[in-house]
């Protein structure tokens, strides 16, 4: 194989040049450029072997999420609305249902129904919450990329499309746990419902995508539901604190929000994901699992100004 580009060369490994060596016959000849500390190139003097720039804050270059993200501008924010897709047939009806009995169950048994609207009940749900959302994308991304390993052919566009789901959800909790770690029974309590859930969703995606793909998008026409409620209670005073309080700098990165953004800022975007996790996975409900992904291209755009972003804070 000829490498084109001069960042090929350290795309190497130790054990790659050993193993030319050996077929010279004589020992690994080390390349001086590139410094074996085995640690993760956005921390060491490394160049990225892909290219991939480094950021930095206050003249310290620091970790940036690789995936991308959408930036969402301030009219998309508050332009979201909740939407409900009709169930057309059995499939329909039968995730609709799974769906509401879910949530009665949880905001039963949670106490969320209950009493007054507290940060607390509300910190506690969004964590627990999003530890389950988290898992279809990655789970279907996994069963596509299998899928397309088998029949050696490519995916249409799906794999990274419910990979980025599945990371934008991850990042949604790892912000929220910023404002409150969670104890040791709420701990047990989301390795319990991750062992249930991941394997469930697991053996229904095989059974039938379809009825997975329309399962979350009514699954998140309940989160985006859910935001706007919290976002109603900030402005009418039930959570009146969050219009000034800032958001986690995590949050501020993540979503390029302004220097000065509130909690209520952070929720406007969360919100804007979740519809946007909605539309996408009721759209590829009714995709035939050869059909190409039509977000592809809107996947790309945003990359590409996320990276622009990036890019001007270096």
């Amino acid at each position: 194989l000829v490498a084109s580009s001069s960042s090929a060369s350290a795309i190497n490994t130790l054990a790659f040049k050993r193993l030319l060596a050996s077929a010279r016959g004589g020992p690994p000849r080390e390349d001086p450029t590139i410094v074996h500390d085995m640690v993760h190139f956005k921390t060491s003097t490394n160049v990225h072997p892909l290219g991939v720039s480094k950021v930095a804050v206050s003249d310290k270059e620091v970790w940036a999420n690789p995936m991308q993200h959408s930036v969402w501008t301030e009219e998309e924010v508050n332009s979201i609305k909740k939407t409900h897709k009709k169930p057309e047939d059995m499939v329909d009806r039968v995730a609709l249902a799974a769906v509401k009995a879910a949530r009665w169950s949880f905001d039963t048994f949670s106490g969320y129904r209950f009493g007054n609207l507290t940060e607390g009940k509300v910190i506690n749900r969004i964590c627990f919450l999003e530890t389950v959302a988290g898992v279809p994308g990655m789970t279907a991304g996994m069963l596509r990329h299998l899928r397309s390993l088998r029949i050696m052919d490519r995916d249409h566009g799906w794999i990274h499309t419910l990979l980025e789901e599945a990371e934008n959800e991850r990042m949604h909790l790892l912000t929220f746990v910023k404002l409150r770690r969670p104890g040791p029974l709420f701990r047990a309590a989301v390795v319990g419902t991750q062992g249930v859930f991941m394997n469930v969703f697991f053996l229904c995606y095989l059974v039938s995508p379809r009825f997975c793909h329309r399962f979350v998008g009514y699954l998140e026409e309940e989160a985006v539901k859910t935001y706007t409620d919290i976002i109603n209670a900030i402005d009418d005073g039930r959570l009146g604190h969050w219009k000034t309080q800032a958001a986690p700098q995590i949050a501020i990165d993540y979503w390029h929000l302004k220097p000065e953004a509130t909690m209520r800022d952070l929720m406007l975007a969360v919100r804007a994901d979740e519809a946007c996790h909605r539309d996408v996975n009721h759209t590829l409900s009714g995709l035939k699992v050869d059909e190409t992904n039509p977000y592809v291209l809107e996947h790309a755009q945003a990359a590409q100004q996320s990276s622009k972003i990036e890019a001007g804070k270096a």
